[in-house]
């Protein structure tokens, strides 16, 4: 909906244009190839499909970066690339974006992660993924240079209302950048930790935003398990305190999000999934999560206010293909029919609607 009408039915979201946001790990890049079946081949019991087109996008931290410039914010992002095609067309695509980048470093010998996914579907048809291959490091990246990135960060100091570390377990989340993560966090900038299996090394840090996976991963229970709301409340509480963080933001997938921590509910406050139609693709949702998360926070709004706004922007970015990126009039819109917080479990949360 465009136009006046949608104006009218828009609702209000914060200015964040005057925020200054660093974004911190692993840089990934999206590669898609956009196919049309044509038969099964005779070579073999597999499908023969024609090429089409492609494309490539920013992942990993570079789409939680994409997804904070998108929304206004001025973005640098600290990480590194590889010497080759993938890791300059990634450079390409985040300063075309307005994405600060003098924090990148090109490391020679370097493997810039590349996920290649093959869509397909036939005219007038939605694209399924039928393969992804995966082009990865043999090795995480070196202490050194591990060192070197959580120096540049370091280096910010008060320059930024908030820093973004985004983990995708390829070795830049490390014990270097948790300690300049929790003394940037002890300064009071809102510092959020979008994590894989590394929390205990970032307590201390104002937020967390693990997946249902993640959790399960740290508590040492199947995601099943988590369903569970108990199980869920009993694994967040747990975590909340090994890590001292002051909210924990769960992503639930389907089942929307759960947050805890500091001045909420013991029992925990949710919101169910926000969108309407068919999901397209999930990729991405977490790191558009984790971005809107911290900026909101940033911009001073209540805890149980960001949830609902990266709730909104999750389930814009779902109904595109890729690792989307959702813009301020899309929050808007979709905020306009997102559902409110809720006592998980139970009652309407208190507070701001």
């Amino acid at each position: 909906m465009e136009g006046p009408a949608a104006v009218e039915r828009s609702e209000h979201v914060p200015d964040f244009g005057a925020l200054r946001v660093a974004v911190a790990g692993d840089l990934v890049v999206d590669h898609y190839l956009f196919t049309r079946p044509r038969r099964l081949s005779r070579e073999a019991p597999v499908l023969v499909v024609t090429h089409e087109r492609e494309a490539v996008s920013a992942g990993g931290a570079a789409n939680v970066a994409r997804n904070l410039r998108a929304l206004g914010a001025s973005v640098r992002v600290f990480g590194i690339v590889g010497e080759d095609e993938s890791g300059r067309e990634l450079e390409r695509e985040l300063e075309q974006d307005g994405i600060d980048v003098g924090g990148l470093l090109r490391v020679d010998g370097w493997i810039t992660p590349t996920k290649t996914r093959i869509l397909a579907a036939e005219s007038r048809r939605s694209l399924q993924q039928i393969l992804r291959i995966d082009r990865e490091p043999a090795q995480l990246v070196h202490e050194r240079v591990q060192a070197e990135v959580a120096a540049r960060v370091g280096a910010i100091g008060e320059d930024v209302d908030a820093v973004i570390v985004s983990d995708y377990e390829y070795g830049i989340a490390g014990s270097a950048l948790a300690g300049v993560a929790r003394s940037l966090a002890e300064r009071g900038t809102i510092v959020v930790l979008d994590p894989r299996r590394e929390f205990e090394s970032f307590t201390g840090v104002t937020a967390m935003t693990p997946n249902m996976e993640d959790l399960a991963g740290y508590a040492r229970v199947t995601v099943d398990a988590l369903d569970d709301i108990e199980c869920l409340r009993d694994c967040a509480r747990a975590l909340l305190r090994e890590v001292k963080t002051r909210w924990l933001l769960v992503t639930r997938g389907n089942g929307g999000m759960a947050l805890f921590g500091e001045d909420l509910d013991p029992a925990g406050v949710a919101v169910p999934a926000s969108g309407t139609g068919e999901i397209t693709d999930v990729c991405g949702a977490g790191d558009t999560a984790a971005a809107v998360f911290g900026l909101a926070l940033a911009s001073g709004a209540l805890p149980t206010d960001a949830m609902r706004y990266a709730n909104a922007a999750s389930g814009v970015v779902v109904m595109a293909h890729g690792a989307a990126v959702c813009t301020p009039s899309q929050l808007a819109l979709a905020l306009v029919d997102a559902p409110h917080v809720s006592r998980l479990g139970g009652e309407r949360a208190r507070g701001r609607r």
